[in-house]
């Protein structure tokens, strides 16, 4: 079975979000991105989920996580929770 782990940024607006992605792509460390600006309790683990299969997690977050590319930083995916910038860090098949 698929299993991915990833972490993420989620943010309220979209703005925020494309204003965060820009940060980092442009050298802003992900993880300091996350425990500054992330509305989820991840930001104390720099945005880290750890490890999931799919299905664990929404719909649209799901998706993104097991067909983007490894490494690259996803988004924004609007989610019911908000807006996510998502970086999958490593997924095997």
């Amino acid at each position: 079975m698929a299993r991915a782990s990833a972490r993420h940024i989620l943010v309220s607006s979209k703005e925020v979000c494309e204003e965060l992605k820009t940060k980092i792509e442009a050298g802003e460390d992900f993880a300091v991105c996350a425990r500054n600006n992330s509305l989820c309790p991840s930001r104390a683990d720099g945005g880290s989920l750890g490890e999931f299969g799919p299905g664990q997690m929404v719909k649209e977050f799901d998706q993104a996580v097991f067909t983007g590319e490894v490494g690259k930083v996803i988004g924004p995916i609007q989610t019911q929770f908000g807006y996510h910038l998502i970086e999958v860090t490593k997924r095997s098949e």
